[in-house]
């Protein structure tokens, strides 16, 4: 198990680790957008990585907040 602080760094780690094993007929669609997107600057929302994560990438995305006075 691995953990992360924030949805991009989770997002950074899979386009380094897990999206180049991914399988070239899954690499077509949407992961690859969100590499490119993300790799050449051109803008992706955290909504989008938390999607491509959650679906290419197994993850599991919990939010925590905490106030302390």
């Amino acid at each position: 198990m691995k953990k992360f602080n924030s949805v991009p760094e989770a997002f950074e780690w899979w386009i380094k680790n897990i999206y180049p094993s991914l399988s070239p007929d899954i690499k077509k669609g949407k992961p690859v957008v969100a590499w490119r997107d993300y790799t050449y600057n051109q803008g992706i929302s955290e909504k989008r990585m938390r999607e491509i994560l959650i679906e290419f990438g197994n993850f599991k995305i919990e939010t925590t907040i905490i106030y302390e006075p």
